[in-house]
């Protein structure tokens, strides 16, 4: 799975509005904090707001918040408001391709593929980066020593 640089400036830019909690925080606070260009991410917050995740305000005392509690929403939620379905092969869902010959059940892989990033995007909220925690099921992917090697 390649993660985009617009996905991952989305993640971080949500996991820093969870960790400020209540009220309007500027943009440039988040751009500076997570060292994202602010004209990226002033796109990625429009995104965001479209998606129903982030509110915003204007002016002096403007900024932007979430718009549920950070508890209650999924790294899944955040890639897929900026990039889409989570996983897809040449543009379409994994369900909706198919091979023939030798490669027949290539289709299967790819949805065993997306269940995979599912079980642990759909598993970690806002809220657990914010306090730097991980879930039980993602910590012991994490503590496999062969999960840090490239391959």
């Amino acid at each position: 799975m390649r993660v985009s640089a617009k996905a991952d400036y989305a993640v971080r830019a949500a996991i820093e509005l969870a960790a400020a909690g209540d009220g309007p925080v500027k943009g440039e606070r988040i751009a500076q904090a997570q060292e994202i260009p602010l004209k990226f991410l002033e796109n990625i917050l429009i995104e965001l707001r479209h998606a129903g995740l982030v509110r915003s305000q204007r002016g002096a005392e403007g900024g932007y918040w979430l718009a549920r509690p950070a508890a209650e929403i999924t790294l899944a939620e955040v890639i897929r408001s900026v990039e889409g379905p989570i996983a897809n092969v040449r543009g379409q869902g994994p369900q909706d391709v198919s091979y023939s010959g030798s490669a027949a059940r290539l289709g299967e892989v790819w949805v065993a593929v997306r269940a995979s990033l599912r079980l642990v995007l759909e598993e970690v909220t806002l809220a657990d980066l914010a306090r730097g925690d991980l879930p039980a099921s993602v910590e012991a992917l994490v503590r496999d020593p062969d999960a840090w090697l490239a391959h």
